[in-house]
């Protein structure tokens, strides 16, 4: 179930009606959880197996009472207080990988996607009790929609989600989950690059785009937010991609360019987006493999 993008303040009339609970947006990768007996699985969005990535949070799931579940949540990454999803792409030392469980789509062979919101999560929280490190149940928040934001944006979060009460679990993007951002983030496709300049290695920056009416659309340069290690790496992922063929269909103009084919997926956060469709000033994130190229678009309020 994913949520649809509402901007604040212009749309604070939408949370005005109904029953309305708030968690925080985590800045991770979402993953379900499938426990079956003794085969413990953790899966992405697009059902790539993260089960060998995150040994740890596979064990702690395969630790609680219940023999068969499947939970949807977020693997996070933290150091401290510190946590983001650049953590969780570079990792290093002190940082520790959980997973923050918020739905609950069945438990002990029985179905729970029908039921309510709040009674899937008491469900979790029953499943969740003395759960060990490294697993824990998302933060339910009360109060003002407008007051909890601005907390969350002081305090350097991604944003909120909100989630109607009363709303069952279904595929797809749904108008009973809605996502508030402190900062504009965006998905994007990686669909070439430039060569460096200066005393920069590996590339440039990455040239990117979103999907509309099945076109791959030209969406601005990313040269910001690479590290050395993120800037070799990427860049030999990329020539192992590349193409003679523009991916783009409105193809950008720019010296030293290669094509690559358009399979990377990339988060990138900016500033806004300008009144020809561009991202002001872009910076790399991280790359998104729980993702897929074809469903990328711009994400802008219904």
């Amino acid at each position: 179930m994913l949520a649809q993008p509402l901007r604040w303040p212009a749309e604070a009339h939408v949370l005005r009606g109904g029953d309305w609970v708030f968690e925080r947006k985590l800045d991770g990768l979402r993953g379900l959880a499938v426990r079956n007996g003794g085969a413990v699985e953790l899966w992405s969005r697009n059902h790539l197996p993260f089960h060998h990535r995150f040994p740890a949070i596979v064990a702690a799931l395969g630790a609680l009472g219940a023999p068969s579940f499947v939970m949807d949540g977020e693997i996070v990454a933290e150091r401290g207080a510190a946590t983001g999803f650049t953590l969780l792409q570079r990792g290093g030392e002190g940082v520790v990988t959980a997973y923050v469980a918020f739905d609950l789509l069945s438990l002990l062979g029985r179905e729970t996607t029908g039921l309510p919101l709040r009674e899937r999560r008491d469900l979790l929280t029953r499943l969740l009790q003395g759960a060990p490190a490294g697993l824990r149940l998302a933060e339910r928040l009360e109060g003002d929609p407008g007051e909890l934001l601005r907390a969350a944006c002081e305090s350097g979060w991604e944003g909120l989600v909100a989630k109607r009460a009363d709303s069952a679990y279904r595929s797809g993007r749904s108008g009973d989950w809605r996502k508030l951002k402190c900062s504009a983030r965006q998905e994007v496709v990686i669909g070439g690059w430039t060569d460096p300049s200066g005393v920069r290695s590996g590339f440039g920056a990455l040239l990117c785009g979103y999907y509309e009416s099945g076109r791959l659309l030209y969406a601005g340069k990313v040269g910001t937010g690479f590290d050395e290690a993120t800037l070799r790496g990427l860049h030999a992922a990329l020539q192992s991609i590349g193409t003679p063929d523009c991916p783009f269909a409105d193809a950008p103009r720019a010296k030293g360019v290669h094509w690559v084919r358009p399979v990377l997926v990339a988060e990138v956060e900016f500033s806004e987006w300008t009144a020809d469709g561009r991202m002001r000033h872009p910076r790399f994130l991280g790359l998104r493999p729980d993702k897929e190229p074809s469903q990328v678009y711009r994400e802008q309020p219904r």
